[in-house]
């Protein structure tokens, strides 16, 4: 009788405390870097292999630790008596303390395999986290005696000029805002034959819908993100530029407001992001948008330009202050001088948007920002050089108490001549 041929061994999972050194990892690149976190979580998660439940739980310590780092170093320098620490310590302690007074991981797995990925300093991290167990409920206790950037994790500048802007009341339910998770809502498309007569435009999603995303059914979006091409409003049969257009979420639903008759250009400037955007619109099935690239800061005009548009949307680029509840690590990149950096180019796309709108034209400036410096304020230092443009209207999203992402938007129309 032939032996049996030998087979080789079911594959083992992974040791959990896996999820624990690539949760360093991806925190140790991101404070050496400039990429955001959930770029560096989607590289590890397809250079790693990790999906499910690995995948689910290390973006939630990633994200979670990002969201408390204030806080977290408050709880750290409680626990170590302000002890000197280094780079790798300090990032063990915080997602092993963001585990154990956060999220609530179990005690034994969140101390031993946290001190099973963190290396050398084992014995220091093992010490602490073991002493937080012990005082978890004064550590807690004592957060709402902190002040608002420790307890909220924001910056103090950030903090002041929000209470500037909002009132103290207002600057703390902002901050409290933007430490919730963000609901996972996704936009009916449709321009798809099986959602065209779908009586919901969002749908509120426990988990990613992966099969309706690949199929085109739906995308994931902001209620807030319509704001600006509803108030554009373009019409069937009309010429659109969309000119800050990736990743093309705001360029379908104008599709899908035109009947997909007409034609949109959406422009942008990174290849990477063209590429993001032609794969969106192909899924999505949209048939009336030509994909250019095109830098409208510059104030050279393309010759597909020459002859302008009916409707221009113009999303710029910003300080994302709007959606800091979405993207956690927006407040530790942000700078004071930033929002002045980003109204100088503002004005010089705005400016070059109003040159290719045709007479009788209607052009919307929007943002996901809440500050007024890049929003009424660039709105109203381009008009002042703009004859024959008018601001017709505004609309904003402030959260809390829009209940959704911040955002802003302004038409402007173009008197007929």
């Amino acid at each position: 009788m032939t032996p049996a041929r030998p087979q080789p061994p079911a594959p083992r999972p992974p040791p959990v405390s896996r999820v624990r050194g690539l949760a360093l990892d991806v925190l140790g690149e991101w404070a050496h870097g400039e990429r955001h976190a959930s770029d560096l979580l989607d590289f590890i998660q397809r250079e790693e292999d990790i999906s499910g439940p690995d995948a689910a739980f290390l973006r939630e310590i990633v994200l979670t630790t990002l969201r408390h780092i204030s806080l977290l170093d408050h709880w750290t320098a409680v626990l170590t008596n302000d002890k000197h620490l280094d780079h790798r310590c300090r990032w063990g302690l915080r997602i092993g303390l963001a585990q154990l007074l956060i999220i609530g991981v179990p005690e034994h797995a969140a101390v031993n395999e946290t001190v099973a990925a963190t290396g050398r300093a084992r014995g220091l991290i093992n010490a602490v986290l073991r002493r937080a167990c012990r005082e978890a409920e004064d550590l807690r206790a004592a957060v709402a005696l902190l002040p608002l950037e420790t307890r909220t994790s924001h910056p103090k500048w950030l903090v002041e000029r929000w209470s500037a802007q909002l009132g103290a009341a207002g600057a703390e339910a902002l901050c409290v805002w933007n430490q919730q998770h963000a609901p996972l809502t996704a936009r009916v498309n449709r321009l798809h034959p099986d959602m065209k007569d779908a009586p919901e435009e969002f749908l509120a999603c426990e988990t990613l819908p992966r099969a309706e995303l690949a199929a085109g059914r739906v995308y994931i979006q902001d209620p807030a993100t319509l704001i600006a091409p509803r108030l554009l409003a373009p019409l069937p049969g009309q010429r659109v530029l969309d000119a800050c257009a990736a990743p093309g979420g705001k360029t379908a639903f104008m599709a899908e407001l035109m009947g997909d008759q007409g034609e949109i250009i959406a422009c942008d400037v990174s290849p990477g992001r063209l590429r993001r955007l032609h794969t969106n619109l192909q899924r999505l099935g949209v048939d009336c948008a030509r994909i250019e690239t095109h830098d409208w800061s510059l104030p050279e005009l393309p010759a597909w330009a020459e002859a302008g548009f009916d409707r221009v949307l113009l999303d710029v680029p910003c300080s994302n202050t709007g959606v800091m509840r979405r993207r956690v690590d927006v407040r530790w990149r942000l700078q004071p001088e930033d929002f002045a950096r980003h109204a100088e180019m503002q004005r010089a796309l705005l400016a070059n948007g109003l040159r290719v709108l045709r007479p009788g034209g209607a052009l919307v400036y929007s943002t996901c920002s809440l500050d007024p410096e890049e929003n009424g304020a660039v709105v109203r230092a381009v008009l002042a050089a703009a004859p024959g443009h008018r601001l017709e209207q505004e609309q904003s999203s402030l959260p809390p108490g829009s209940g959704m992402d911040g955002a802003y938007a302004a038409r402007i129309v173009c008197e007929a001549a």
